[in-house]
């Protein structure tokens, strides 16, 4: 029993660790897609070798499958990574005080 519980609470931590690393790539997503680094075709093509474990855990870990979305992720990740601290905090008092958060 107890067994089980502790393991349940370990799949239930890996579940809420990847959801806030899966928000923080889509918040580097917004944000450069507010910077407009996203618009336009996509015509550049970028390749590389990878070591095959380094991709498959970065696939895992974000559950994003295609290569060029991962890399896409990357990308943006890296451009607005300085910013992300900035634009986190900036969104303070965005949602009202008076707003019910259930808890």
């Amino acid at each position: 029993m107890a067994q089980a519980i502790g393991s349940q609470i370990l799949r239930s931590s890996k579940r809420a660790k990847q959801a806030a690393s899966s928000r923080r790539l889509d918040d580097a997503l917004s944000i450069a897609g507010q910077q407009g680094l996203l618009s336009g075709g996509r015509t550049l093509t970028v390749r590389g070798r990878m070591p095959s474990l380094l991709v498959e855990k970065a696939k895992k870990k974000t559950g994003i499958q295609s290569d060029s979305k991962l890399i896409e992720v990357a990308l943006a990740n890296i451009v607005v990574a300085d910013e992300y601290a900035d634009w986190l905090l900036a969104q303070s008092g965005t949602v009202s005080k008076d707003h019910d958060l259930e808890f």
